[in-house]
């Protein structure tokens, strides 16, 4: 849950000498470059929005839901509470329900195979978890990790919150007017549909279920490229998950302070936070100061912004879109497995054409296709320049061919989308060429020594995972399949002159099953084509062996009558005697 808009109350402590002591604590127990302040809330100098925290958060992962304010207790946890002796605060804070632990390891397992380089911790899932939801209110969830009911935040309808109008038909919230934060980890409904994950195997993604929330959690603090060991790329992470400073503050305190210790309690017994930054029982924010009077103390009627005045806001630049207009993005093709080399430009304009800068431009790849943006993501937000452009990252074809769209909309602004169209075609070669210079030579009826080898390139470079076809064919200028001379063997031993299906390797390279020959003798001609047009014709010969000169017909000293037909005359005489045995 998250901070209310301009209004946003926070829990600290209750008297001077408390808070005291939050702050020595506290500070002494924070990492590098973290401090508190007077109410023992951790700050950082450096923990301000980043362009990427207000660009890419669409309004948090929680459409700026209320969360939880409570702060960890002063005393560290131990990891575990010695059995039979009472439970401290700091212990029973620091325990996490079986469950919810359990998903937020295994997301973090999952997260670093699938992108090692984010280093996510999962106890800044726990901490994200205990201040969104209090860690699914206790672990109240069932054996499958699915809350027993449901978790959600107040509507979204403008009313002290943001105002998201609803996006789901109230599928996941019940609410078919206006969005509401669902589940353990606060997911507003148009935030799951594109960050949802599937996050134990059931194959549904459900916010409720908290593996699957946990995980999607990870992906989308991960995305970005964001190194989560890294302090500004962690506060960028958190700020996006929710732009408020004290969420950022209260977030950072429960992550130190699960990472000097936890441990494992029951589902369902965990502590459930009371302090929300919605809860207006706390003291009232203090009025604006009266300057002090220099003339007659005569009432003068409050001006249009004075408080207590209504006055209407001032629009701001997502306010004056009217459309969404192309900035020259130049046609989207790439080969399978490999980056476009252009990037999609939008405009955003006002009615009368003019650029609006400052707007969030949200791009949303849709369609059957792999294809993500750098960093794995199918959903990336840029904002708009000085000239209205916003541009997003750069699209990585994945390996099925074919076109898919990529959406561009206004984020917070009902305005039409623009839809780009990319295709991905089949890796190809426009080179092939033998790896060795031997020739290929056979006798009638055996099999040749060597086995063909290529490589294929592209434009140079190595040409890896291109669809190949070998065919043995009656002439340079009849490609069609031959009937006699050379040939493969099936996996039956079956007699084959045409292999499809093949496929470099990642180095390019391409090694042809064995060759046999028939008794037909002569040169025959092997061809190898690629997808995108490379052709080479390899040369095959079959011929008799070379026989051995005949023997001086002077007679040897030694010899005698009966031995003077030697091994050699025999196979002259004899041509099919230097067949191989498999003829």
């Amino acid at each position: 849950m998250a901070a209310q808009f301009g209004r946003r109350l926070y829990k600290g402590a209750a008297t001077t000498a408390v808070a005291a002591l939050a702050v020595a604590a506290l500070s002494a127990s924070q990492a590098p470059g973290v401090t508190v302040d007077g109410q023992g809330r951790t700050t950082a100098a450096d923990a301000q929005p980043s362009p990427e925290a207000t660009t890419s958060g669409d309004g948090g992962a929680t459409g700026n839901s209320p969360y939880y304010t409570d702060l960890p207790p002063l005393n560290s946890p131990s990891p575990a509470p010695t059995a039979g002796t009472p439970v401290a605060q700091g212990s029973a804070e620091a325990g996490i329900p079986a469950t919810v632990l359990d998903a937020y390891k295994k997301a973090e397992a999952s997260l670093r195979e699938a992108k090692p380089g984010c280093n996510l911790p999962w106890q800044l899932l726990a901490a994200i978890g205990k201040v969104e939801s209090g860690q699914a209110r206790g672990g109240r969830v069932d054996a499958n990790g699915t809350t027993l009911s449901p978790i959600l935040g107040p509507q979204l309808d403008g009313n002290g919150f943001a105002l998201i109008q609803d996006t789901d038909n109230g599928r996941y919230d019940g609410n078919s007017s206006y969005d509401q934060a669902v589940g353990p980890m606060q997911f507003i409904p148009s935030t799951w549909a594109w960050a949802g994950r599937d996050g134990n195997g059931d194959g549904v993604k459900d916010p409720n279920n908290v593996y699957d929330a946990a995980l999607a959690a990870g992906h989308y603090l991960c995305r970005n490229g964001w190194d989560l060991s890294r302090q500004s790329d962690l506060h960028s992470a958190i700020l996006s998950y929710n732009h408020s400073q004290d969420y950022l503050n209260t977030v950072l305190s429960w992550l130190e302070y699960y990472r000097k210790g936890t441990h494992e309690i029951p589902d369902g017994t965990g502590t459930v936070p009371s302090g929300r930054s919605d809860d207006h029982a706390g003291p009232s924010p203090t009025p604006p100061a009266t300057p002090p009077s220099t003339g007659s103390p005569s009432p003068t009627p409050p001006k249009s912004d004075e408080p207590g005045t209504p006055s209407s806001p001032s629009p701001t630049p997502t306010d004056t879109v009217d459309h969404l207009a192309d900035a020259g993005t130049a046609k989207l093709t790439a080969m399978a497995g490999d980056t476009f080399a252009k990037k999609i430009s939008t405009k955003a304009e006002t009615k009368a054409g003019k650029a609006v800068g400052k707007v969030r431009v949200r791009f949303t790849i849709t369609g059957d296709t792999d294809a993500t943006f750098t960093g794995g993501e199918r959903v990336a937000t840029a904002s708009t320049d000085s000239t209205g452009v916003a541009v997003a990252p750069a699209l990585r074809a994945g390996e099925k061919t074919g076109g898919f769209t990529v959406r561009a909309t206004v984020v917070g602004r009902s305005v039409p989308g623009l839809d780009y169209t990319a295709t991905v075609t089949e890796r190809a070669a426009d080179t092939l060429a033998r790896t060795s210079d031997t020739a290929l030579t056979c006798t009638p009826g055996g099999e040749f020594a060597d086995q063909v080898e290529v490589k294929a390139t592209y434009k140079g470079a190595v040409a890896g995972k291109v669809a190949a076809t070998a065919t043995l064919i009656k002439s340079a200028d009849d490609a069609t399949e031959n009937d006699k001379g050379p040939y493969f063997k099936d996996a039956a031993g079956k007699t084959v002159r045409t292999l499809t299906g093949l496929r470099t390797d990642a180095n390019g390279l391409l090694k042809l099953p064995k060759l046999y020959a028939d008794d037909t003798t002569g040169t025959f001609l092997l061809r190898v084509t690629t997808a995108g047009g490379a052709t080479l014709t390899v040369e095959l010969t079959v011929a008799a062996a070379e026989t051995s000169p005949s023997p001086s017909t002077s007679p040897s000293p030694s010899a005698s009558p009966s031995s003077s037909a030697s091994p050699s005359s025999s196979a002259s005489a004899d041509p099919t005697a230097s067949a191989s045995p498999s003829a």
